[in-house]
């Protein structure tokens, strides 16, 4: 398995990045490469600083930087030599096996529009992530900011995408499906929903198990994946950043609320797209990018874009 990592994304690259990719190899196996692309001398004298063998990685070398600043779709069609760029060409054309990044997110996202494409039949693709629930599991919610306004058929194929990541990628058999909404009564919510709620219990194809509300998040209750449009998931996503930072500013020590630490996430996938690409947080450090990787590592694992294809 080969792993490309965007050496030059985030706020605190390249420093951030090398720093998390060495954390991550304690973890990866003898088979398992990861790649690392991004200006050369820059890694190799932060390697030199750590005193990191660097043999240890493959080095791919790029002039350019997709700035967090910069016009996406413009940047990747004007720095053909940037890291993104060629993470992204690497993939296409199967030198890589999956990518991530916490560069430039609108780069990433034109990246995958340009080289690799959405997987035909899927009407569009999503950010997904895990939601910790009390009991210990892992939740999959998806739409989390890529679509913030969805037609009813893409909320309910985000319930099949959902489905495959749940049992492939988190290891849930039968995985029930819940549509967040403001009730759990059928005639609650916008028309969008609504709809999509019809079609969600006519789909034999996912275990539909009605309409979500916001306090069932996090506990017994929460559903092995939660649709929603991304308008919503992105609010859900920041709500449980706040209440990490709320616990964690109040010194206060609890299991639980560490799971809510998005450091120890990483990243969150495309779900859609016909390869394995994991985005970060801009604002990553050493422990964030080193997770990312392993996230990574876990969807190639679960080789998720071709279940999505055989699935769709």
């Amino acid at each position: 398995m080969r792993i490309g990592l965007d050496v030059m994304g985030g706020d605190f690259a390249p420093d951030a990045i090398i720093e998390g990719a060495v954390d991550s190899l304690q973890f990866l196996a003898s088979d398992e490469k990861l790649v690392l692309i991004g200006d050369e001398v820059s890694i190799l004298r932060k390697l030199s600083v750590m005193q990191v063998e660097p043999s240890l990685f493959e080095i791919v070398h790029t002039t350019q930087v997709i700035e967090m600043g910069d016009h996406p779709a413009k940047a990747f069609s004007q720095k053909k030599n940037s890291s993104i760029a060629a993470g992204y060409g690497m993939l296409k054309n199967g030198a890589l096996d999956g990518f991530c990044s916490a560069g430039n997110t609108g780069a990433m996202l034109v990246g995958a529009s340009y080289t690799v494409s959405v997987i035909p039949g899927v009407l569009r693709p999503a950010l997904a992530t895990v939601l910790p629930c009390i009991d210990n599991r892992d939740s999959v919610i998806l739409d989390i900011g890529l679509n913030p306004d969805c037609k009813p058929e893409v909320l309910l194929q985000y319930g099949i995408l959902g489905s495959i990541y749940a049992k492939y990628v988190l290891g849930t058999d039968n995985p029930a499906v819940g549509l967040l909404n403001i009730g759990e009564e059928e005639s609650k919510g916008t028309p969008a929903v609504k709809a999509a709620y019809d079609l969600m219990k006519a789909h034999p194809g996912i275990n539909f198990a009605g309409n979500i509300e916001g306090n069932a998040l996090f506990r017994e209750t929460m559903t092995d994946v939660i649709v929603c449009d991304g308008f919503v998931g992105n609010v859900v996503l920041k709500l449980g950043e706040a209440f990490y930072e709320i616990y964690k500013g109040r010194n206060l020590k609890d299991a639980y609320f560490d799971r809510l630490d998005w450091e120890n996430i990483g990243g969150t996938p495309i779900i859609g797209i016909n390869a394995n690409v994991v985005i970060g947080h801009g604002i990553a450090k050493r422990k964030a990018i080193k997770n990312m990787v392993l996230q990574t590592r876990g969807v190639v694992q679960a080789n998720l874009a071709q279940k999505i294809k055989e699935a769709i």
